[in-house]
């Protein structure tokens, strides 16, 4: 039996039903799984010594396109809105190749894991040529590599530019390639088991590049094969008013028609929500995966937090694609929340707890993830540590359960621990040599921006 004993941290933030803080904790994770956590002593194969150190559930990135990585801080896109953005953008991304996906997926999760994530969904939806499992392969093999929990997403276009859309001709497919391609990569790839590696969801891009068609099938698939769905929905008011225009109804009314509500449907985004489509959220368990950083980049706007945590909509927190970001950094994205909606809400915003929770369980909810998200007993064993005896946190970590909101951390964590296993230690990947990898994913970009 593989075994990882955590011990003596000094401050292990559950994230339980309970909001258990545990002092001079010990883990002991068997198989993947948390066998034990308590004061307790215990024996396993590897000690790792976390003295000094406070101890936090794994983070739950909800939405990424990892991508994107390859097309960051671009000069001739940094001022545009979504619809200029994605336009200009496709021009490059209509280039991608497996050696791309590869190395931007690399890169994008293995900066994730050295700053605390250790679930990762990607919606990757650009397939230039219909060649998805290839690109999939890529990506999984990116996320074994670096030992990332991994949930892709088979993402389609049906509209290019001819029909109304906003991609080119050679990234889509039609309805049925892409229905038969969902298929194969949920038979190929999903694992729905307790503690999997590897899950997939079906997800079309969004309304402004789907048809009615793809998206009503793709919910009446997802449901037969028991698989959840995912799309960008309420993300700018460009995107309101292309929905308004050419359907005659709101983008939620519009989802609802075609089977897209319920608790294995979650959007990204869900920003230009009325007070209505909060409580259809709420009553249907529909959820949110809220990507502050991008929203403010691309000057969308600001998700109702708030309001959606008052009602009980389903919310999790998500990095979206590195090219509006322009990074892969969870812990960052923790704190800026934080910022945005204490400026927007002031009393009513939530804590820095609040944002934590959000990240852990919020995020499993949100994935339809029962093992993960918490420290307790019988849950996945992934988690990062920070030691709190460094100079930054003097005076900073006297509530360990807000720290990450309110004071933030910046820079890698001490170790990460995914499935039992130390994919992060003393800042550095363990499953990569990080200058090999550097020196191949430089490599691999210049190749790709120069097509």
């Amino acid at each position: 039996m593989r075994s990882l004993l955590i011990k003596n941290a000094s401050a292990a933030v559950t994230c339980d039903s309970r909001d258990t803080v545990l002092e001079n904790a010990n883990l002991l994770i068997q198989d993947g799984v948390i066998a034990y956590i308590g004061p307790e002593p215990r024996e396993a194969e590897e000690t790792l010594d976390a003295s000094g150190c406070i101890a936090y559930p794994g983070l739950v990135n909800t939405h990424h396109h990892l991508y994107q990585t390859f097309s960051r801080n671009l000069p001739q896109v940094q001022n545009l809105e979504l619809f200029d953005w994605l336009t200009a953008l496709y021009e490059i991304w209509k280039n991608l190749d497996g050696e791309a996906v590869y190395y931007s997926s690399l890169v994008g999760m293995g900066e994730l894991l050295k700053t605390g994530c250790t679930t990762v969904f990607d919606h990757h939806y650009v397939f230039p040529g219909g060649a998805s499992l290839a690109l999939l392969d890529a990506q999984f093999a990116a996320a074994e590599a670096l030992g990332a929990r991994m949930y892709a997403s088979r993402g389609s276009m049906d509209l290019s530019r001819k029909d109304g859309g906003l991609p080119p001709d050679s990234v889509v497919q039609t309805v049925d390639e892409i229905l038969a391609d969902c298929q194969r990569a949920v038979e190929k790839y999903h694992d729905p088991s307790f503690n999997s590696m590897r899950m997939v969801a079906l997800a079309p891009c969004s309304p402004f590049s789907v048809s009615a068609e793809l998206l009503r099938q793709s919910a009446v698939l997802a449901r037969s094969l028991g698989v959840r769905l995912h799309t960008h929905l309420c993300e700018t008011k460009d995107e309101e008013r292309y929905v308004l225009e050419k359907h005659g109804k709101r983008p939620l009314a519009y989802m609802e028609d075609l089977g897209w509500v319920g608790p294995d449907v979650w959007y990204a985004h869900g920003i230009h929500f009325n007070d209505a489509e909060l409580k259809l959220l709420a009553d249907t368990g529909t959820g949110i995966a809220h990507c502050p950083i991008s929203n403010m980049k691309l000057s969308s706007g600001v998700c109702r937090i708030p309001d959606m945590l008052a009602l009980g909509v389903p919310v999790g927190l998500a990095v979206d694609g590195s090219a509006s970001n322009d990074g892969s950094n969870l812990l960052e994205e923790l704190r800026v929340a934080y910022l945005l909606h204490r400026l927007c809400s002031s009393e009513k915003a939530p804590s820095g707890y609040d944002l934590l929770k959000i990240a852990t369980r919020g995020g499993a909810r949100v994935l339809g993830r029962e093992d993960i998200g918490s420290l307790e007993a019988g849950k996945a064993g992934d988690l990062f540590l920070i030691r709190r005896d460094r100079l930054e946190l003097v005076g900073a970590d006297l509530d360990v359960s807000s720290l990450l909101g309110t004071v933030g951390f910046k820079g890698p964590v001490d170790y990460t621990v995914v499935n039992g296993r130390i994919v992060v230690r003393e800042g550095r990947l363990t499953g990569v040599d990080e200058e090999k990898a550097v020196r191949e994913a430089r490599a691999a970009v210049r190749k790709y921006l120069e097509r």
